[in-house]
């Protein structure tokens, strides 16, 4: 260890792992959704008048579960904010001043997100839990509930026009995912009222995600059917394409409620994008002119504005999230919450793009040096959840834990990733366990070719879907020293059996179907497969997690040490699919790193 690496422990790591979404702004002020790893709750929180103030008391936690990743969890309507509890899933409202919040649902059967307010509405995908999940989107009222769209499998992003004449939505049918296939909806109400017939806007073979209406009425929506999410809308009567960068304008959307653009008039609208996986954030004029902001940062989410104001969580390679809020009159960028001094700037490892050779491709990622090395050193290379997801050259305090010790990261944005476009994002397609791990083993010889690294001191680790492609590249290729599994998939035919409808049928578009390529299930099963691991692994997993479920990475551990192999197990009894509380996490992070210091000694 050297000598700067034990002023920065690994429950430092965590606890500046303070993350914020879901920004929302009114005449009352600017309100977001803040997590904490001290507890794990998330709670609302209210800026005004050059304050900030927690609304959301103790025993709650402001957190959707609908498809278990959430997303929208909260809206401003009425005099207050109205959000959904995560205890109990249901919708709560709570005025700006001391009261306490009130419960607008008592439905146990239900989870509800993607909360939207109108007119003494509020607009919700709703999950019913009978024999299975069912969704419909809702309108609900004090006593009432009206449901709005039902009959399609998903659903997604309900937003009314200004004038509340218009109703659109996102919707899919397994077995597509919100990422391949879907459909934008609308539908149209009467002067008396009355809704019509809902109609299909767009929904060839494309993804459509975020729906927006401007203050006249018309609609827009991200759609990749270019090669790229990008906005299209009604123009001149028409569907079509607006002026955009060639690249993506979204991640994949995982969660509910996102906000990565948003229109501002006829063909005009504030988005961010990403350039060679650096996030950038620009109003784009009616003109066509890009006005760019903020150019310290490097990724933006959570996108709100107002007259004088841009908002957005953002994050840059030397700074974690922060909410900031950009004058739009001459760009001068104000830090209202987060952004904390995590370690000196000098002291931290910047990210490097990284573009190497992968099979017939390139594949994409950052390297992180390990300050002050001499000699080339250790690598850890991080494989991200999802697949379809990505990492982003921002300050992750658990990659400066590793640099700090004297391990290089290497961070990929392997095949499948999302910020690469629709074609990148597809290659993943039937291919999952063999093109991604191909990336993971590319990206270890790119590096050591240049000296960066040192190839016998490679490990591997990842989460979830992560976790599968670490466990495929020990099982299946003789690169890596160690590897660490966090709450990942280990038999994928298990996993399809017992996960949720949300990800009902990913596996058969990442593998295949189950009975027709069972050989092809069996070939890329590490379970089947785990005699062919020579090195140590090392496992963690939380006991309430429903979407890996404990019983995969129990058995994947016993044959490992049946097979005489250095295999250690963590469980964590509170913990769902990612960990959330700080002890826990911090206890993960220092594990694995001793664990592969002792492999290191061996």
């Amino acid at each position: 260890m050297s000598s700067s690496a034990a002023d920065f422990s690994a429950a430092q790591a965590v606890a500046a792992g303070t993350d914020f979404a879901e920004l929302k702004v009114s005449a009352a002020g600017l309100f977001w959704n803040e997590f904490r790893p001290a507890d794990g709750a998330c709670r609302l929180w209210h800026w005004h008048a050059h304050q900030a103030r927690c609304l959301t008391p103790d025993g709650f936690s402001v957190r959707s579960r609908v498809y278990e990743y959430g997303g929208g969890s909260f809206c401003l309507g009425g005099d207050g904010v109205l959000f959904v509890n995560e205890k109990d899933q249901q919708v709560y409202t709570q005025a700006l001043d001391a009261s306490p919040p009130r419960a607008l649902t008592a439905d146990g059967a239900c989870r509800y997100g993607d909360l939207q307010w109108h007119a003494g509405l509020v607009l919700a995908v709703e999950e019913r839990h009978a024999e299975g999940a069912e969704h419909r989107l809702v309108a609900l009222a004090e006593g009432t509930r009206q449901v709005l769209a039902e009959g399609a499998d998903f659903y997604a992003s309900p937003v009314l026009s200004d004038d509340g004449r218009r109703l659109a939505w996102v919707e899919w049918d397994r077995p597509a995912q919100p990422w391949t296939r879907t459909r934008l909806m609308c539908r149209e109400r009467d002067a008396n009222g009355n809704w019509g017939q809902a109609r299909c806007i767009a929904g060839a073979d494309e993804s459509l995600q975020q729906p927006r209406f401007d203050a006249e009425g018309r609609l827009y929506c991200l759609s990749d059917r270019n090669g790229f999410w990008q906005p299209w809308g009604e123009v001149d009567g028409h569907w079509q394409a607006l002026p955009a960068e060639p690249a993506d304008h979204a991640p994949a959307p995982w969660q509910l409620g996102a906000s990565t653009w948003l229109p501002s008039g006829p063909q005009g609208y504030l988005a961010t994008w990403f350039e060679s996986g650096f996030g950038q954030l620009g109003l784009r004029g009616e003109d066509g002119r890009v006005e760019r902001f903020a150019s310290a940062y490097t990724r933006f989410r959570s996108l709100a504005m107002d007259a004088e104001h841009i908002y957005a969580v953002a994050a840059s390679p030397i700074s974690p999230p922060a909410v900031i809020a950009i004058a739009r009159s001459h760009h001068e960028v104000s830090v209202l919450a987060g952004g904390a001094e995590v370690l000196p700037a000098e002291r931290i490892s910047l990210p490097q793009p990284i573009h190497y050779g992968s099979g017939d491709t390139t594949a994409h990622g950052f390297f992180y040096p390990a300050p002050g090395s001499k000699l080339p050193p250790p690598l850890v290379v991080f494989i991200h959840g999802g697949p379809t997801s990505a990492c982003y050259p921002v300050l992750d305090p658990r990659i400066q834990y590793w640099t700090q010790r004297g391990f290089a990261v290497a961070d990929l944005n392997y095949r499948g990733s999302t910020g690469y476009g629709r074609a990148y994002r597809q290659a993943l397609h039937l291919s999952w366990g063999e093109s991604d791990v191909q990336d993971a083993c590319a990206a270890v010889r790119h590096l050591a070719e240049q000296g960066l690294v040192d190839r016998s001191k490679a490990f591997i680790r990842g989460g979830s879907a992560g976790g599968y492609t670490a466990l495929c590249a020990l099982a299946f290729q003789n690169i890596f020293r160690a590897g660490a599994s966090l709450y990942g998939v280990s038999d994928p035919v298990a996993l399809g059996k017992a996960t949720h409808k949300f990800e009902g049928d990913y596996l058969d578009w990442l593998i295949g179907d189950p009975l027709h390529d069972a050989e092809r299930y069996r070939q890329r099963t590490p379970l089947l497969h785990a005699s062919q691991i020579k090195v140590p692994v090392i496992f963690f997993q939380g006991e309430l997690d429903a979407v890996v479920v404990p019983a995969q990475t129990r058995s994947m551990l016993e044959v490992l040490q049946a097979n005489g192999i250095e295999a250690v197990g963590h469980f964590y009894p509170e913990e769902r699919h990612g960990f959330r509380k700080a002890e826990n996490l911090a206890h993960a992070l220092e594990e694995e790193w001793k664990f592969y210091c002792r492999v290191l000694e061996g």
